[in-house]
């Protein structure tokens, strides 16, 4: 099969072309494996920090990307939940033990034994894949290809900030950053809670007329005084002075939520800026989130599937990966970079 392979992390100004072109055997699956051929993936800043080597890849060379929507073409004798031709998703999640507390209890991202698609076993740049049948999601009928890959990564993470922020109807929050998973908060809430005011914080300009664009209430710059507290703050930047400036716009009693997205240690001096009573007193609460479980993408797609998110992509070829990773490097969004198999 043809694979985009990572044989080493770099800086992309040094080596812009990073990935190679391989053709590399298609694997087997084993009992409880599904072999997925690989329709369109996604390619992400989870890429980009893998092959900079700021989210270390545990096994080198690998098959990068985690988000992938394909055709079941061989199974193992023990699959009892998929059928051949059957089309389904692949996430983050590769694999976990499934008998820890936390895997019983459907939290399989803290399990111990957490395995990430691309990062610890080969991932989606591929015309193959093999996953365990619980982690390949069915895809509703209504949902294209295109429209499902942010789904499965950043719609998921929205879903899961969402759920962990208890937001109601009447209530204020903020989105700090404004990237894909904002993006998807701001439409669910739209479709699904609309009675919530959103605020989004954001370094571009570009960014905050998006925003606009996509029914937020109000727009600023990342380091603005938001014009009335919020209930509620989800973070999804990778610096950490929007995190100091969000405990400063958050209400008593408010709740920020921090997405687990690398910080860059730049301007980690920003964290001394802290004192107890301006950003910390008054019952605020802070909340991280490691990734998703497998029960954030089936809610996320079975929500999706009823509504019209008109999410835009921007489509590659496989082959040209590279050029993807790059663009997204410079900042060039033009939505989902999607990887055409």
């Amino acid at each position: 099969m043809k694979a985009m392979v990572l044989s080493g992390v770099t800086d992309l100004i040094i080596n812009s072309k990073p990935l190679s072109e391989a053709d590399i055997t298609t694997p087997t699956p084993t009992k409880n494996q599904v072999l997925i051929r690989i329709s369109a993936s996604g390619a992400s800043h989870i890429e980009l920090e893998e092959i900079e080597g700021k989210n270390m890849p545990s096994v080198l060379p690998i098959i990068p990307g985690h988000q992938a929507v394909g055709m079941v073409e061989d199974k193992g004798e023990d699959v009892t939940k998929l059928e051949i031709g059957d089309r389904v998703g692949v996430s983050w999640i590769f694999s976990s033990c499934g008998t820890c507390d936390f895997c019983l209890r459907g939290d399989e991202n803290l399990c111990d034994e957490f395995k990430a698609t691309g990062l610890d076993a080969d991932g989606t740049y591929a015309e193959f894949i093999v996953i365990d049948e619980d982690h390949a999601y069915p895809i509703p009928d209504s949902l294209n290809n295109n429209a499902v890959i942010p789904l499965l990564f950043a719609g998921a993470i929205g879903y899961r900030s969402l759920r962990f922020s208890s937001i109601e109807s009447g209530q204020k929050l903020g989105l700090s950053g404004f990237g894909m998973t904002a993006m998807i908060i701001l439409k669910l809430l739209a479709n699904k809670t609309p009675g919530v005011q959103v605020f989004v914080f954001s370094r571009s300009e570009a960014e905050q007329e998006a925003a606009k664009n996509a029914g937020a209430f109000w727009t600023g710059a990342i380091d603005a005084d938001s014009p009335e507290k919020l209930d509620v703050i989800i973070d999804t930047t990778p610096i950490w002075s929007p995190v100091v400036k969000a405990l400063e716009n958050l209400k008593k009693g408010g709740k920020l939520i921090i997405n687990e997205t690398e910080k860059d240690d730049q301007d980690r001096d920003a964290l001394l800026k802290l004192t107890f009573h301006k950003h910390l007193s008054f019952e605020k609460e802070i909340k991280t989130i490691t990734n998703i479980s497998r029960t954030d993408v089936i809610n996320i797609l079975d929500m999706a599937s009823t509504m019209d998110l008109q999410l835009e992509y921007e489509e590659y070829n496989l082959s040209d990966a590279n050029r993807a990773i790059n663009d997204l490097k410079n900042g060039k969004m033009n939505g989902s970079k999607i990887l055409i198999v």
